[in-house]
C-alpha cells in the first residue's frame, strides 16, 4: 500500500477546478498579456517557430520529476510539498512537467530546426499563506531547441535580457549561479524593486543528457531552459502588493486586470488579527500550515491574508503548566500563530472573523484542550 498523501477526490476536483488565468479561453486576463509579449519578443529576435503548449495538470511522476532527472531522494518529491493523484501521478509542481513530451514530439519532426517552445499554465503546491505566495500559481517554461550551431551562456544571458525587457522594462536585472537537475550552468534572475532584489526566475543549458533520452539526435541539438514566475512577474509590472488580487471578482479589481496599466488602488478592507497558540508536530512546516488552513476553509481561504509564524518553543522549554493548558505531548511544539483575516471587497464581521479563527484553530491544533475565541476551554473526548 502506498505511502503517500493521496489527494482526496473532493481536493482533486477542487484543484481541477480553478482557473488557469493564462488561458484564453476561459477569458481575458492580464497574465496573457505577459505571456505573449515575451513569447513575441523571443520569437521576432531568433526568427524561429513557436509552440505553445498547454495541457492537463495530472501529470506523470515520470514527466515531473525522473526524466527531468531529479534524484529518486530530492526533497521536492515529498508529498509535503507535491500533490499526488496516485502513486504515479501529481497534479503537476512545475510546468516543466510540460517539456519531456514535447521534446519527444519534437524528436519525431526534424524539420524542426530551431523552436521556442511555451508552456504557460498553473502549478501546484503545498505552500504557506502570504500576501505574495499561493498554493497555486502560474508559472511558464521557455525552451529552445535548436538543431545546428550550439547554444550557449551568450545565448542565454541574452534570452535572460530579451525577456526582462519586455516582461518589466526598465528594470534592472542581475544573474546568481544556482542549480538545477535538468539544467547546466544554471542563473537565477532577480530583478531591482525599490532597491531590493526580487527572484522572477531560473534558467540554464539544456542537460544534453535530457535531449538525448527524448529521442533528440545527441550531437547538433542544443538547447536553453527557462522557468518564469507569472504572478509575481505581473504583480511586479502592475505595481501589486496582494497576490489574491489577481483573482479578485470585484470590479474594480478585475477591470484593471485585463492590461498591463499601473494599479490604481482600491479602497482598502481593514485587516483583523488574530493569534493561535497551538500544540504542533515537531516537524511541522509553515507550508504544512497553509496546506492545511487552504483544504479546512476552501473557496473561503481566499479570506485569510497571511499565516504567519510568530515563535516556537519545543515540548522540553515549556513549564509543565503550559504544556497542560495546551493539552501538548511528547514530540510535539508550541508554535504562536498569527493569522490575518481581511476580505478584498468588504468589511468581515466580528462574529465571521470568530468563526474563521476557530475553524483554522479546529484544523490546525494538536493538543488535547482547545480554546474557542469565545474564550471557553475544552478537553477533546
Amino acid at each position: 500500500m502506498s505511502t503517500l498523501a493521496i489527494l482526496s477526490a473532493g481536493q482533486l476536483r477542487r484543484a481541477l477546478s480553478i482557473r488557469d488565468l493564462t488561458d484564453e479561453s476561459e477569458g481575458p486576463h492580464a497574465l496573457q498579456r505577459i505571456v505573449a509579449e515575451v513569447v513575441d519578443s523571443l520569437s521576432r529576435a531568433w526568427g524561429c517557430a513557436v509552440q505553445l503548449q498547454r495541457a492537463s495538470p495530472v501529470v506523470s511522476v515520470a514527466d515531473n520529476y525522473d526524466r527531468l532527472h531529479y534524484p529518486p531522494d530530492a526533497v521536492t518529491r515529498d508529498e509535503r510539498y507535491s500533490r499526488y493523484v496516485c502513486e504515479g501521478a501529481l497534479l503537476r509542481s512545475q510546468t516543466s512537467a510540460m517539456v519531456p513530451p514535447l521534446l519527444r514530439s519534437l524528436a519525431l519532426e526534424p524539420s524542426q530546426a530551431d523552436v521556442l517552445l511555451a508552456c504557460p499554465g498553473l502549478v501546484y503546491r503545498r505552500d504557506c499563506i502570504d500576501r505574495l505566495h499561493s498554493g497555486e500559481p502560474h508559472q511558464m517554461d521557455l525552451w529552445r531547441i535548436r538543431r545546428g550551431p550550439p547554444l550557449g551562456i551568450a545565448d542565454l544571458k541574452e534570452m535572460i535580457r530579451l525577456v526582462v525587457e519586455a516582461a518589466l522594462p526598465g528594470r534592472a536585472h542581475r544573474l546568481l549561479e544556482t542549480t538545477h537537475p535538468y539544467t547546466t550552468g544554471g542563473l537565477q534572475i532577480d530583478v531591482e524593486v525599490d532597491g531590493e532584489w526580487i527572484e522572477i526566475g531560473e534558467c540554464g543549458l539544456a542537460l544534453s543528457a535530457l535531449l538525448s533520452e527524448c529521442g533528440l539526435p545527441v550531437t547538433g541539438t542544443s538547447g536553453l531552459a527557462m522557468g518564469l514566475g507569472l504572478d509575481r512577474i505581473l504583480m511586479l509590472r502592475k505595481g501589486l502588493d496582494d497576490i489574491r488580487l489577481l483573482r479578485s471578482q470585484d470590479p474594480r479589481v478585475a477591470g484593471q486586470l485585463l492590461d498591463l496599466e499601473p494599479w490604481r488602488p482600491v479602497s482598502s478592507m481593514p485587516p483583523v488579527r488574530r493569534d493561535l497558540s497551538l500544540a504542533l508536530p515537531a516537524e511541522e512546516t509553515a507550508e504544512d500550515l497553509g496546506d492545511r488552513v487552504r483544504a479546512a476553509l476552501g473557496a473561503r481561504a481566499d479570506l485569510v491574508e497571511a499565516v504567519q509564524v510568530l515563535s516556537e518553543t519545543p515540548y522540553e522549554g515549556l513549564p509543565e503548566v503550559a504544556r497542560m493548558r495546551l493539552g501538548m505531548s511528547a514530540g510535539q511544539k508550541n508554535v504562536l500563530v498569527r493569522v490575518v483575516l481581511r476580505s478584498l471587497d468588504r468589511t468581515l464581521t466580528s462574529a465571521e472573523c470568530n468563526a474563521l479563527r476557530d475553524e483554522v484553530y479546529a484544523a490546525l491544533h494538536r493538543g488535547s484542550v482547545h480554546v474557542w475565541a469565545a474564550g471557553t476551554q475544552r478537553k477533546a473526548v
